[in-house]
C-alpha cells in the first residue's frame, strides 16, 4: 500500500505542486485539505476542490475553523488592538496556527505518515507549520517540496504545465492568502524596498466614491452589531465591515518587518475590516479605559502580537496574557462613529455609558468641579519636588540651551 500524505492545501501555485510532485515524484497517496479561516467564499471553495482533484487527489475536504480562530484568537487581536509594527494586524500570522492544528487532527484521523505544506525557505510560515507539526504529531513526518528543492514560482509554473495542468497562470503571478482577519498579497514587488503593488495586484477594488458613516457597536470588547444591525455570529459582522470597508479600497497598505528566521520581510495586504474595527475598538478604549489600563494593556498587547507573531501561541503564558487582555474589556461597550472616504476613514466619535468624559469632576480645558485653584498650586508644589530637589544639587544641569 501507498503510504499517505495530508497536503495543507490553499490551491494556490505551491501547494499545487506540492499535490503534483508528491503523488508523481513519490508515488504517496496524497489527500489534500484546506482549513478554511474564513477568507473563502463557498463559490471559491468548490473551485479549490474542483482544482485539487485535476490535480490528481485521492480525496480533498474542507476544514472549517472559522469559528475557533475567532474565538480563540482575533477577539485577542481586537482587544489588544493589535497592528504588529503599527501597520500589520497579522492577517495570515495569526491564522496558521489554526490551521496547523486543523491539518494535524485530519492526518491523525486519516492515519496518514506524512503532512505537507507549500511554505518556501525564506519566509515565517515555514516555521509555524513545522513547530506546531513538531510539537503536537512528532510522529507524522513532514514534506516541503518548495523549501527543500528552492524553486521559483516561474519553475513551479514550468512543471505544472509540462504535467498538463492548465490554470490561468497570470493569476499566479502574486501569491495571494485570505482570510477572515485580511489578505495578504506577495509579488515581485514586494521583494524590493522602492516598489509599490500596483492597484491590480490586491483581490478587491474600489467601487463606491463620495462617502458614509460607519457605526460599530461593541459590547465588552467585542463587535456585535454594524449600522444597528445586530449580528449573532461575530464572524459575520466582521465580514459586513469588510464589505463596507473594501468597497472603498481601505486597509490596503505594505509591511515591512523582522521575519522569525531574521531576515527583513516585505509584504503586501488588504485588512479593510481589521483597520476599522481595531481603530474604533481604540477609540472606544481611550474613552472607557483608565490611564494605567490602556498603559499596561499597549504593553502586553504588543508582547502578545509579537509572540503570535514568532509562532508561540502555544506557548502557556499566551493564556495568562489573554486574560488580562479579557478582563481589561468590562467596560468597552458602546458605539463608535467613522466617516468611510476612497482609500481613507475618519474616526468621528463615540457613545458609551462608561465614557470617561462623562464626569461630574469637570470638563478639560474648561471648568473644574471637584478641586479648586489652591488645591492645584499645592499639587504642583508637591509633584515638582524631585526636580527641585535636582536642580538645587545639580545646579545647571536642567538647563536648556
Amino acid at each position: 500500500m501507498k503510504e499517505r500524505v495530508i497536503v495543507a492545501f490553499s490551491g494556490g501555485l505551491d501547494t499545487s505542486y506540492c499535490v503534483k510532485y508528491l503523488a508523481k515524484e513519490k508515488n504517496l497517496e496524497v489527500y489534500s485539505a484546506i482549513a478554511n479561516t474564513g477568507g473563502f467564499s463557498d463559490a471559491e471553495l468548490k473551485e479549490i476542490e474542483k482544482n485539487a482533484y485535476a490535480l490528481g487527489v485521492v480525496k480533498h475536504v474542507t476544514l472549517d475553523v472559522t469559528d475557533v480562530y475567532y474565538n480563540n484568537c482575533i477577539r485577542y487581536m481586537v482587544y489588544g488592538n493589535i497592528l504588529k509594527n503599527n501597520t500589520y494586524p497579522l492577517s495570515v500570522s495569526s491564522e496558521r496556527i489554526f490551521q496547523a492544528l486543523a491539518i494535524v487532527d485530519y492526518a491523525r484521523e486519516t492515519g496518514a505518515q506524512y503532512i505537507a505544506h507549500g511554505s518556501t525557505g525564506a519566509g515565517n510560515d515555514q516555521v509555524r507549520f513545522d513547530l506546531t507539526f513538531q510539537i503536537l504529531a512528532p510522529e507524522i513526518k513532514i514534506l516541503t517540496p518548495i523549501r527543500d528543492q528552492v524553486l521559483s514560482r516561474e519553475a513551479e509554473i514550468n512543471y505544472l504545465k509540462n504535467e498538463g495542468v492548465e490554470r490561468d497562470w497570470t493569476k499566479m503571478a502574486y501569491s495571494i492568502n485570505k482570510g477572515l482577519w485580511g489578505t495578504s498579497v506577495g509579488g515581485k514587488e514586494t521583494l524590493t524596498s522602492d516598489k509599490a503593488l500596483p492597484a491590480g495586484a490586491y483581490p478587491s477594488q474600489p467601487k463606491k466614491e463620495g462617502s458614509e458613516r460607519l457605526e460599530l457597536e461593541f459590547v465588552k470588547g467585542e463587535l456585535t452589531a454594524v449600522n444597528g444591525k445586530i449580528f449573532a455570529k461575530k464572524v459575520d459582522a466582521i465580514r459586513e465591515v469588510e464589505r463596507l470597508g473594501s468597497a472603498y479600497a481601505i486597509g490596503r497598505d505594505i509591511h515591512v518587518g523582522d521575519t522569525i528566521i531574521g531576515i527583513k520581510g516585505r509584504v503586501g495586504f488588504e485588512a479593510a475590516a481589521p483597520i476599522l474595527i481595531i481603530k474604533a475598538h481604540h477609540l472606544l478604549e481611550k474613552h472607557t479605559l483608565t490611564k494605567w489600563q490602556m498603559y499596561w494593556k499597549e504593553q502586553l498587547a504588543n508582547w502578545y502580537g509579537m509572540m503570535l507573531h514568532e509562532a508561540m501561541y502555544l506557548e502557556p503564558v499566551m493564556r495568562d496574557v489573554e486574560a488580562f487582555l479579557e478582563h481589561s474589556q468590562v467596560n468597552v461597550t458602546g458605539k463608535v462613529f467613522i466617516d468611510l472616504h476612497p482609500y481613507h476613514f475618519q474616526m468621528v466619535g463615540v457613545d458609551s455609558a462608561h465614557d470617561l468624559m462623562k464626569s461630574d469632576f469637570g470638563e478639560y480645558g474648561e471648568v473644574n468641579r471637584a478641586w479648586n485653584g489652591d488645591d492645584v498650586k499645592g499639587f504642583t508644589t508637591i509633584i515638582s519636588n524631585s526636580l527641585k530637589i535636582f536642580n538645587n544639587v545639580n545646579k545647571g544641569q536642567l538647563d536648556i540651551k
